[in-house]
């Protein structure tokens, strides 16, 4: 029976989850590949972790140079995070024809091109299923299950750690900061929270996405981003009573001069399938030319939910190896930028405002009548209670506008007296 050997650089709570799932699934794995998965060694230099290797019976070294340099490991896993070193193991094993199995979603999207040109110069792969939505096996899903299909668009939920924080201010009726709190209690939030919050860790993931559904190569600094910090219990429950729920979306879609990549709350329909994602729970939502609407959903984080998408990449590098074939579904065809990236300013589409202004006679007419020099057409407004002399809630739906014209609109309003704080404007999505 052909062995195939693995390396893996980083013994964190993935990697403990990869070498747990090889060792439990041993049996099944080799009946059905007619393949032996063996992890020959693990680079770890936590002494803690090294001292858990070693009672599980793993060789472990704290020199990566030992797995990128091994003749006999075919396969390298890594799962240290971060843009450097991880950049340069990478590439090492790359060119010492080693195939590479990575969940690194930040280095893919800042730095992927030098990744993915090295691995097609040394003809080994680069697979990163885990590095989007965990579990969820939406990368081989557009890259062999939907691969004759034209995509149109492509909407995510794919931040779990956002995904939590907005069902329980939704359903609890607890504010930001004690969902974040409950989020971080229950392990669904890290200690730091930036990346998931302020919508950079579904940026990275879209630029991947993008990439694949779009023949794309996609600049990282060209992605709008936008988070969910300044989203207030106020403005679920005003969504609700509109017909709508607030996610964080991760969007790709085509659009008539270019691409429209960006990540920001939207107002989603209540009864779009999307809506109804809760809790920790990813889901992916595409359109394309052939299947029209699809959705894949499940747990986009966690040990095992991530630690089965890393062996599922390595059992389909295994089942390649022998036939010394290289998938090129990541080639790039003709320029590099063959779709322009849209700025923000050209979006078209509805609008949320919630602004906090002082109850004074004619406020809603000068919002209104700077709305209106913008071309902004309002299509409804709720404005509960009165408190005279005091900051009050003023929110409104408008018809489909211009991004351009609401942000000089805004910076207008913003400046008038009686505007106590930065008013909130959350975009539709009708999906």
């Amino acid at each position: 029976m052909k062995k195939i050997n693995l390396g893996l650089l980083g013994f964190g709570t993935i990697g403990s989850g990869v070498l747990r799932v090889l060792r439990k699934k041993a049996a099944l794995l080799e009946n059905k590949l007619g393949l032996r998965i063996s992890l020959k060694r693990v680079c770890e230099v936590n002494p803690v972790l090294v001292k858990k290797l070693r009672s599980k019976k793993v060789d472990v070294c704290n020199n990566a140079d030992r797995i990128l340099e091994d003749p006999q490991i075919d396969i390298v896993i890594e799962l240290i995070g971060g843009i450097h070193p991880a950049k340069e193991y990478i590439l090492k094993a790359l060119r010492n024809k080693k195939h590479v199995v990575t969940a690194n979603k930040a280095l893919l999207a800042e730095e992927g091109e030098d990744i993915f040109k090295t691995a097609k110069e040394n003809g080994v792969d680069v697979y990163f299923e885990a590095s989007v939505g965990g579990g969820i096996p939406i990368i081989r899903s557009l890259r062999e299950g939907l691969i004759a299909n034209k995509i149109e668009s492509i909407y995510g939920i794919i931040n779990g750690t956002s995904n939590y924080i907005l069902t329980r201010m939704s359903e609890s009726g607890c504010d930001f900061k004690s969902a974040l709190k409950e989020a971080q209690k229950r392990g669904y939030a890290e200690k730091n929270p930036h990346f998931d919050i302020s919508g950079i860790d579904c940026a990275h993931k879209i630029a991947i996405l993008a990439r694949i559904c779009f023949n794309q190569a996609v600049k990282f600094k060209d992605i709008y981003i936008e988070g969910i910090n300044d989203i207030e219990l106020s403005d679920l429950n005003y969504a609700q009573e509109f017909g709508f729920c607030i996610k964080l979306l991760a969007i790709a879609k085509k659009a008539k001069d270019g691409l429209q990549i960006r990540v920001h709350p939207c107002l989603v329909p209540k009864g779009h399938v999307l809506a109804n994602v809760r809790s920790v729970y990813n889901a992916v939502f595409i359109k394309a030319d052939l299947i029209g609407k699809a959705l894949l959903q499940g747990e986009g984080a966690g040990q095992l939910p991530t630690a089965s998408a890393v062996v599922g990449d390595v059992i389909s590098i295994s089942q390649k190896i022998g036939l010394e074939s290289q998938m090129d579904f990541l080639k790039i065809k003709g320029s590099n930028l063959s779709k322009k990236i849209l700025s923000m300013d050209q979006l078209n589409t509805r609008y949320y405002f919630r602004f906090t202004a002082l109850d004074k006679p004619e406020v809603l007419s000068k919002i209104s009548r700077i709305l209106g020099k913008f071309k902004i057409s309002i299509y409804s407004v709720i404005q509960k209670g009165r408190r005279q002399s005091q900051a009050v809630p003023i929110v409104m739906m408008t018809h489909e506008a211009r991004e351009k014209d609401i942000c000089k609109a805004l910076a207008q309003i913003n400046k008038l007296s009686f505007i106590k704080k930065k008013t909130v404007a959350i975009r539709v999505e009708g999906i």
